[in-house]
């Protein structure tokens, strides 16, 4: 979890990337749009070989961050128990769009051993909880007619039970970022809302309900709270008078209400929460990238043990996005960054800078996992 009660990540960095000014952000649009738009007709041939590129790229990140898993503990080296959840999801991604199966046996150690430091994967922090129930989702969504896969499925439930004690009418709804209950804020929120959404996808009938229920009533409280700023960027939270704190728009902020609104858009059918999420989308693009295309957050180079983590949860939220609003500038957008870190971003030993522009820089199991997800989003 981040400590953005005293936005420590950006605190601990001295030597920040540089906002993108306006006039600059609407020159690289108009210029991806141009390219996108008018650039020569793209053969079938070349896609597929785009993708076969690109998912040999996610099997080399892949085998090097498997290095980083320690089978006594269940987690992955170097690396903290939130980031450890997002490695088991771009793991699991990994393996569901390349056909790798090396990560699959990873999955059941995981699952079994990692509950030693927290049992059932609950602990103080709702936001923990919620990365750790995504992650379960993607296990059990590989293959759920596997011998045992209900487990997984069954262990987001419950977490998502457990979640839900979060929620009260302090600020008029919402959960709190920890069970100390003290700030409400962006991260949190979405996650419960994906996992409501994600977990209504598997289930029937009452459950369904029950689950599309806070889905909903997530989504109406989110998107009147004022974390969406006027320029459709998600603030951190929000302050003791109930007011958007207008602290850092982190990337990941950006990233998981757009895997959210996409997968509760697909259990209703509801027309207005694409055009929502891809505002979101085009806005983060534009102001979080920078003159070629590539994003950065703003704690870069030292991003601690979390900020290191959040730009391959954006592009992997983005893809989720895509596969239901098909646009070309998103597709552009993740084909870039994950060029570009292959190309400036990695050591000769298949290590990832958590910095996608480069120079190369041997990145820990977060930014490895960060890396991956960059990577699986250009394949689909």
């Amino acid at each position: 979890m981040l400590d953005v009660s005293s936005d420590t990540v950006k605190k601990r960095n001295q030597v920040s990337m540089p906002r993108i000014v306006p006039h600059v952000r609407r020159i690289y649009i108009f210029a991806l749009l141009f390219t996108v738009l008018f650039a020569p007709f793209t053969t079938a041939e070349q896609t597929d070989t785009t993708r076969s590129e690109s998912a040999s790229h996610s099997r080399a990140a892949a085998a090097v961050l498997l290095g980083f898993y320690n089978q006594d503990s269940g987690l992955f080296n170097t690396t903290g128990w939130w980031n450890s959840a997002n490695a088991v999801t771009a793991l699991a991604d990994e393996s569901r769009v390349t056909g790798d199966p090396a990560p699959r046996a990873v999955f059941p150690e995981v699952f079994a051993n990692a509950p030693k430091k927290y049992p059932g994967f609950l602990n103080n922090f709702y936001d923990d909880e919620g990365w750790w129930a995504l992650a379960w989702i993607d296990v059990y969504e590989l293959d759920p007619h596997a011998s045992g896969a209900s487990r997984y499925l069954q262990t987001a439930s419950a977490i998502f039970n457990d979640m839900t004690g979060g929620w009260d009418e302090t600020c008029g709804g919402g959960i709190w970022w920890s069970k100390d209950r003290k700030y409400k804020n962006a991260i949190a929120n979405e996650l419960f809302l994906s996992v409501a959404a994600r977990l209504a996808l598997q289930a029937r009938g009452k459950q369904k309900k029950l689950l599309l229920d806070w889905a909903d009533r997530e989504w109406r409280w989110f998107s009147q709270t004022g974390m969406i700023n006027s320029d459709n960027l998600i603030n951190d939270g929000l302050d003791k008078a109930c007011k958007n704190n207008g602290k850092t728009t982190w990337t990941y902020n950006q990233g998981v209400i757009l895997g959210g609104l996409a997968a509760l858009s697909k259990n209703q059918k509801h027309a207005g929460l694409i055009p929502i999420a891809h505002r979101i989308a085009v806005a983060a693009i534009g102001h979080l990238t920078d003159s070629k295309g590539i994003l950065h957050d703003s704690c870069e180079p030292d991003c601690g043990g979390d900020g290191v983590s959040f730009k391959g949860i954006f592009n992997r939220n983005l893809a989720q996005l895509e596969a239901v609003d098909a646009d070309p500038v998103f597709l552009h957008f993740l084909e870039t960054n994950a060029q570009s870190l292959w190309d400036n971003a990695r050591t000769p030993d298949n290590r990832f800078s958590v910095v996608w522009s480069g120079p190369p820089s041997a990145g820990n199991a977060a930014a490895q996992a960060s890396a991956l997800d960059a990577f699986n989003a250009a394949v689909r």
